[in-house]
């Protein structure tokens, strides 16, 4: 048997640890690993036409999987176009170990030609950056590099110059058992009692859930219940936590809707269950605050805390519910339930009448007929900017389907590329992009990856010729929109000519069927929709120094939109109040 080279042990490696793919664009440092990979079951090279699509679509399917997932770029500037996604990867908790080929050995420090320091570079955005100089580290720096991304849930980073991956792998490696999944993390038993009598001598407790609560619905609408605690959630929090919740007030932040903002600030006791949630001023200054987070370097760097729990979600109410008296005033909760529906029945009203009937379409209408009509189980990829606010106000989650986005890293362009990392993962499985026309032209390029391998992810673009969230910016600030114009072609044009299923829409009428006709397209499709750039109203109450950004100051509900099928959710939970 021919001996192994180095290259050849790293993909062994990766697919012994789970890996199925390998994203990214081949260079001559990344070409013995490129070749290893050729001659290697289990483990596929996915050509992309950026390695910036590369880290993101990693980073999707890893948050789709909740396995290890890899991406690559060659030396020097094919690593740092890695960069973005990375960023955007590690901040999502996605599993992801990125291979940054470097130049050859002996030249490093030299000046050579296209020479960076990537085990430098990258260390801002992973957990594990190193460099493998000697073909003796191998395989331990890999393995240590892939039980840094599996169990912090985050980025590795392994710098291999290309004559080193060409060498001889050591005789005798040695190898240890990989880790591949992590385990649960129970608070301490002094923990759980201190926070079981902060909740007994509380009369108003109101939950504010994050990302982390992934897997733990049932135990927190079990403590909800016992407790009569409203229920609110960060964006990221949306999919996990909003489905069949009858206390549901909610989100709160700049795009936040409903009576979540209240909720957490006329409780007695708040508690913040797997949020990293960076708007502080959303949050009160003069309730008692508990934060549960599996990662303790998370609790308390958002707000004043009065009690720091570091467990996972699940664990922690399972150890805690039986342990806490249940409440039975319910007074808190229907009050906030109240609020709930009638904020929404608010807002509604603008975006619903003769919606069906205004050109330019109004992007709030696309998104809620989307959401009709798309599977149960669909996964969402939403660009930053205005999509995020479409996303959150109309699509409903419920407990099957998945909502991806850049909503931590805050990137443009990330809808495209993740759709394409969470649509290797599952061929037959609906996988939608809401792509804002600047994003999408941005990183567009990618969408020929979608054709050369035939995937079938729906690209439904909101195409309103400008960075919209930009110009609301802009507007809050009290400054003219300036360079935020998009001149554009016909994407559908683009589509066709490229080789996939491409529809333009322009009026109302033709909204629904064109969507469903590129829902039930076997292959890549893109539907361009011609939106209304001045959809998003704004109260009039708001100053210009409440934004920054996607940071607030002052105030509680910055964006004035409609929520989609959310009303009807917060009607149902409003008939089921209990009658006195």
């Amino acid at each position: 048997m021919a001996k192994q080279n180095v290259a050849e042990q790293f993909v062994d490696i990766l697919a012994r640890a789970g890996v199925r793919r390998l994203y990214g664009v081949v260079g001559d440092s990344l070409n013995p690993v490129v070749d290893a990979i050729r001659r290697t079951g289990g483990i596929e090279w996915i050509q992309v036409r950026h390695e910036e699509t590369a880290a993101f679509a990693a980073g999707a399917e890893a948050q789709v999987t909740g396995r290890l997932a890899a991406c690559a770029g060659s030396c020097g500037p094919g690593n740092l176009h890695l960069i973005n996604g990375l960023y955007d990867a590690h901040r999502s908790m996605a599993p992801v170990l990125a291979l940054a080929s470097h130049i050859p050995s002996s030249e490093i420090g030299l000046g050579y030609f296209q020479e960076t320091h990537p085990d430098q570079l990258f260390r801002e955005c992973s957990h594990y950056s190193e460099l493998i100089s000697n073909p003796r580290q191998m395989p331990r720096l890999l393995q240590t590099a892939i039980q840094h991304a599996i169990g912090r849930s985050g980025v590795s980073v392994v710098a291999l110059p290309g004559d080193i991956a060409s060498q001889p792998a050591p005789d005798r490696p040695v190898e240890h058992a990989l880790v591949t999944a992590r385990p649960s993390v129970r608070p301490g038993d002094g923990e759980i009692e201190k926070l079981a009598r902060m909740v007994d001598e509380a009369d108003r407790v109101t939950l504010f859930c994050g990302s982390g609560t992934a897997g733990a619905h049932a135990e927190v609408m079990e403590f909800a219940e016992r407790v009569k605690a409203p229920v609110g959630h960060a964006l990221r929090g949306k999919e996990w936590i909003q489905y069949d919740n009858p206390y549901d007030v909610g989100m709160s932040g700049l795009l936040g809707y409903g009576a979540a903002y209240e909720a957490t600030h006329e409780c007695d006791l708040l508690i913040l269950l797997g949020t990293d949630f960076p708007y502080n001023a959303f949050l009160p200054d003069d309730v008692k605050i508990v934060q549960v987070d599996v990662r303790p370097e998370h609790l308390g760097r958002r707000s004043k805390l009065d009690l720091a729990v570091w467990g996972d979600v699940r664990e922690t109410l399972r150890s805690l519910t039986p342990r806490v008296r249940a409440k039975t005033d319910r007074r808190f909760l229907d009050k906030m339930l109240k609020k709930h529906a009638d904020a929404l029945e608010g807002v509604v009203k603008a975006y619903t009448r003769k919606v069906e009937k205004h050109t330019p379409i109004h992007p709030e209408y696309v998104a809620s007929v989307l959401d009709e009509l798309a599977a149960d189980d669909a996964v969402f990829t939403v660009d930053t900017g205005m999509c995020n606010v479409w996303a959150a106000r109309y699509l409903s989650p419920n407990g099957r389907r998945r909502i991806i986005g850049s909503f931590s890293h805050g990137s443009m362009a990330n809808a495209l590329p993740q759709a394409i990392g969470a649509q290797f993962t599952d061929r037959g499985r609906q996988v939608i992009s809401m792509s804002g026309d600047g994003g999408f032209s941005m990183l567009m390029g990618d969408f020929l990856t979608l054709v050369q391998y035939d995937l079938p992810v729906k690209v439904v673009l909101f195409n309103n010729s400008s960075l919209g969230m930009v110009e609301l910016e802009m507007l809050v600030a009290g400054l003219p929109s300036y360079g935020t114009t998009n001149r554009n072609p016909d994407f559908a044009g683009i589509a066709r000519a490229a080789g996939a299923y491409g529809v333009r829409v322009e009026k109302p009428k033709q909204l629904a069927g064109a969507l469903r006709d590129a829902l039930k397209h076997k292959g890549p499709a893109l539907v361009d929709v011609v939106t209304d750039p001045n959809a998003l109203s704004i109260p009039p109450k708001i100053k210009a120094e409440m934004v920054t950004g996607f940071a607030l100051s002052a105030s509680k509900i910055v964006l004035d939109g409609g929520v989609g099928r959310m009303l009807q959710m917060a009607r149902s939970n409003l008939r089921n109040v209990p009658r006195p």
